[in-house]
């Protein structure tokens, strides 16, 4: 048995310290350990089963050298067993260090502490080719050209507040103000007539106050909204000014505006032939009564028209009839247009 222990002693010691070979030397073992184990128990079975050869005292001797045979062998079985599982266990681990480069060269001529984890051998360079160098200098050079391109057009693109101040001298000569004889000039450059629809609103974008004028103020301000800094760039705006009228919105508060672009200042209503005057540019080509309406005020009695009043001939326009077969005489319409209406309606009867 001491021969046992002091196998099983040297076994551990080199299966702990190599670990391939310590595999299979624990398979021997684990093998003699077994046939020792039945050698033993077959001899004490025979005899069991021999009582004539052998007496009392030699079976009692028997089954005590069985018991501690027995004993004995389990004990250095659960031992071995928990030698196999660890050994095993650090042999799993040793396989997947091995696996990542990990594990360190044992050998005879090789240190404990020497890694051998493997290193990549650096990647040499490629040495460009005369097309390569001709082929990334033509790169570079159409990167610059392209860039000095696009600053460019974003330069000719974008808003100047500079470039926008000179047009604007360009029409006001000296002073601030660009006056009628300016407005002349700027609407012929711009291609539109001065009593053109187009131009009432330009001036409702600009915020200008008085008809005819431009200050610097209402230049820069309405022009930079519009991002126009040139007659080209507004040129190129006034479809999109013509459209503006087709919101309705938008229409009713350049239709407001209009009221108090037209008037005189020192007046709080607008003189009837500007009035009629203004309609016509507002109305003349989507209501259909207007012709008729122009009539009534002609030979009407009134000189001028109020703000109500010319608030109300809009919505008037926009939600009665073209037979006035919907107007409410009791409602709350300026008397201007219960007039209108009964103007009209004794002019269908003759």
């Amino acid at each position: 048995m001491a021969c046992l222990e002091e196998m099983d002693y040297n076994a551990h010691t080199q299966l702990s310290r190599y670990f391939v070979n310590s595999v299979q030397v624990a398979r021997l073992h684990c093998y003699f350990r077994y046939a020792a184990s039945a050698i033993c128990s077959t001899v004490c079975w025979f005899a069991w089963f021999w009582p004539l050869e052998i007496n009392e005292k030699h079976r009692r001797l028997v089954t005590a050298f069985e018991r501690e045979c027995t004993g004995d062998t389990w004990q250095q079985d659960f031992q071995l067993n928990s030698h196999l599982t660890t050994l095993a266990s650090i042999h799993k681990i040793h396989h997947t260090l091995h696996r990542l480069n990990l594990t360190e060269d044992v050998g005879q001529d090789s240190h404990p502490t020497a890694c051998c984890s493997r290193a990549m051998p650096p990647r040499k360079k490629r040495r460009p080719s005369a097309g390569d160098d001709m082929s990334a200098k033509k790169s570079r050079q159409d990167s610059v050209f392209r860039k000095h391109e696009t600053s460019q057009i974003r330069e000719e693109e974008t808003f100047s507040s500079k470039r926008c101040l000179e047009w604007f001298y360009e029409y006001a000569g000296c002073d601030d103000v660009v006056g009628p004889e300016g407005m002349e000039k700027f609407c012929e450059d711009i291609g539109v007539e001065p009593e053109n629809v187009v131009m009432l609103v330009l001036a409702w974008k600009l915020d200008a106050q008085s008809m005819g004028y431009f200050t610097l103020q209402e230049w820069l301000r309405g022009m930079g909204s519009l991002q126009c800094d040139s007659t080209e760039r507004l040129r190129n705006s006034l479809d999109y000014l013509r459209s503006v009228l087709n919101d309705g919105t938008s229409f009713k508060l350049i239709y407001r505006y209009a009221f108090d672009f037209a008037r005189e200042k020192d007046q709080r209503s607008l003189d009837l032939n500007t009035a009629k005057c203004m309609l016509g540019l507002l109305l003349g080509k989507t209501w259909p009564l207007f012709p008729v309406f122009n009539q009534f005020l002609e030979q009407s009695k009134y000189k001028v028209i109020n703000k109500d009043q010319w608030c109300n001939v809009l919505e008037f326009s926009r939600t009665i009839n073209l037979d006035l077969s919907n107007y409410d005489e009791d409602g709350a319409w300026p008397v201007l247009l219960d007039e209108f209406v009964e103007w009209y309606k004794e002019r269908q009867m003759s």
